[in-house]
């Protein structure tokens, strides 16, 4: 039932993020994930779909789109196929702004060219939209990918705490929010890697609360939540969590007192219609 909770609570995060991020577009929400979706989802084929949105492009598109295939084909170098899955990325994101093409061809390019850089920039682009991903199947690969290019990446910088905070955050947000508390303590155990050693990281710290507050543990989330906005009590993503905590807990007082505080930060009138339904249905 905690988690079940957890997971309603969180809803009204990543309606939070959305705003916030400027994903409206995508209309995605972490109610729409329910743990019992999870035994039935099918796997996502990432070339599979380039086919079928290929069968979308006009006749100018079909012609450039497949220009460049042929040069990835025949590129026999690792130089030239990175600058070719480089090249198909972009005109997925930039002519089509279709993300999951141009998330394969960047995760592609990243891979051959196995440097830090280029490996968190594209673990972070997909982190960034599995936070609100509601399609399982795309979650699941979305999420694989995204620990795959951080682990690869922390094999060249295993001190690098920014990489294991992504890490961690891709377990949490991951199949860790679909119901697998193994996930979600597999990214606990990155963070709190982090945190021992500098209990300042409030990256690290949010990100626990998160996982606190994924996992039903809403005592945890709150302590964790609390050292954040204390620091930073303009951070409008932590209030938000904070105020789900506090709400997950059946705290009704404090729990209104920081939806409150995160409608004023975030200032965004759908927003805070959400929130005052929120808020009503804790009455």
């Amino acid at each position: 039932m905690k988690k079940q909770f957890a997971l309603i609570a969180a809803g009204i995060i990543l309606l939070f993020t959305l705003f916030l991020f400027g994903r409206t577009t995508n209309n995605k929400s972490l109610h729409s994930v329910s743990i019992s979706d999870s035994n039935t989802i099918k796997p996502f084929n990432a070339l599979q779909f380039i086919t079928l949105e290929k069968a979308k492009l006009s006749p100018n598109q079909t012609i450039v789109v497949s220009k460049l295939e042929t040069e990835l084909s025949a590129s026999v170098v690792s130089t030239q196929k990175i600058k070719a899955n480089e090249a198909l990325a972009g005109f997925w994101r930039d002519s089509i702004k279709s993300y999951e093409p141009y998330a394969f061809y960047l995760s592609e390019a990243s891979k051959l060219d196995n440097s830090e850089k280029t490996l968190t920039f594209a673990a972070r682009i997909f982190l960034e939209n599995l936070r609100a991903e509601k399609d399982l199947s795309k979650l699941n690969w979305e999420t694989t990918t995204a620990i795959d290019l951080y682990e690869r990446a922390l094999k060249l910088n295993p001190e690098n705490d920014d990489i294991k905070i992504g890490l961690g955050s891709c377990y949490i947000y991951g199949k860790g929010r679909s119901g697998n508390p193994q996930e979600t303590m597999q990214g606990i155990q990155q963070l709190l890697s982090v945190v021992r050693k500098d209990s300042t990281n409030l990256r690290a710290q949010m990100m626990l609360g998160v996982g606190g507050l994924v996992s039903g543990q809403f005592d945890k989330s709150i302590e964790r939540l609390n050292k954040v906005v204390t620091r930073q009590p303009q951070n409008a993503e932590a209030v938000a969590y904070l105020a789900d905590a506090y709400a997950g807990k059946g705290d009704k007082a404090n729990a209104v007192k920081w939806y409150n505080i995160s409608k004023r930060l975030i200032n965004n009138p759908h927003y805070a219609e959400e929130v005052d339904a929120r808020i009503k249905s804790l009455k």
